[in-house]
């Protein structure tokens, strides 16, 4: 590759901390009290998880979400406590230097059974559903919008939290059913408010951010905001210049490997294929471009 890169961490196994569990990218830990997350450089497409990572991109992702989370406390806190993995004299000095730039320490709340999907452009499953229906989620839009134009008002259209396979759109008057209608109310308007934030911010430094999902939970009856923020792994980002109605901007996430992925006779079932080195470093310049327009900041 072009870029001077630590090592591809897929796999994480740390002594001095407990395992919670294993997502498609992140690793769970506790350590005193608090939980680990652990981005790693895995990535997955069309919900398998590929035995190729892309190098770094646990960094990058781990970056972005400490970045957003300090940008957006004002309007919600949230659950992280701590990235500097150096003052975290529980772990070994090898554990120190394999999570370093790459893990968040935070504080334990309870996820909320929602995932919570503001869409401000249609686009991806939006769009599929609105040419159907007329509709987003159930949400009825004005007849005669075109691809990637702006809604009139940004929507939230929530989905429920599959741990395999894909989650599955619900209405908010399910969301009130799952999480009752003062917390419903609640993050529905934290949501639009998150997303408003990440928008305006990201336009001003060329991207447009057209849909984002986050996830809330409850730490002593307050609502935070967790998991991950505006990364590309939960956010669509467009180049600002590429968007207009009845255009396809280019996605600054994953897509590259997407496209790849579907030029292979593959039936997207586990094991998926590996990755050539071109794609890798296609889908990392990606990465690191958003991340230094957005944060200003050079990882590698």
């Amino acid at each position: 590759m072009t870029l001077s890169l630590p090592p591809t961490v897929l796999e994480t196994d740390l002594s001095s901390a407990r395992l919670l569990g294993k997502g498609k990218v992140r690793d769970l830990y506790e350590l005193g009290g608090d939980l680990l997350l652990v981005a790693t450089d895995r990535l997955s497409a069309f919900d398998v998880v590929l035995p190729t990572g892309i190098p770094g991109r646990g960094r990058i992702l781990c970056s972005l979400s400490a970045f957003w989370f300090r940008m957006t406390r004002d309007l919600c806190d949230n659950h992280m406590i701590s990235t500097e993995v150096s003052e975290w004299q529980e772990l070994s000095p090898r554990e120190r230097e394999l999570l370093e730039g790459r893990t968040m320490r935070c504080r334990k709340a309870e996820p909320l059974p929602v995932e919570w999907v503001v869409r401000g452009y249609l686009t991806g499953s939006g769009w599929k559903d609105y040419k159907a229906s007329g509709a987003v989620s159930g949400v009825q839009l004005e007849k005669g919008l075109q691809h990637a134009q702006a809604l009139p008002e940004p929507i939230l259209t929530a989905s429920t939290k599959a741990e395999e396979g894909h989650d599955e759109p619900i209405s908010f008057e399910q969301v009130c059913e799952l999480v009752g209608e003062e917390l419903a109310h609640k993050g529905r308007e934290l949501a639009l408010a998150l997303y408003k934030r990440g928008h305006d911010y990201a336009k001003e430094k060329g991207f447009i951010l057209a849909d984002t999902k986050f996830e809330l939970g409850l730490l002593d009856n307050r609502l935070l905001l967790i998991d991950e923020c505006l990364t590309p792994d939960s956010s669509r980002y467009w180049p600002r210049d590429q968007v207009r109605p009845g255009a396809f901007p280019e996605s600054y996430d994953k897509q590259v490997v997407r496209d790849y992925l579907e030029t292979l006779d593959w039936d997207k079932t586990a094991p998926g294929p590996a990755l050539p080195p071109e794609i890798q470093e296609k889908a990392l310049d990606r990465y690191l471009e958003i991340h230094q327009a957005l944060t200003g900041l050079k990882l590698f």
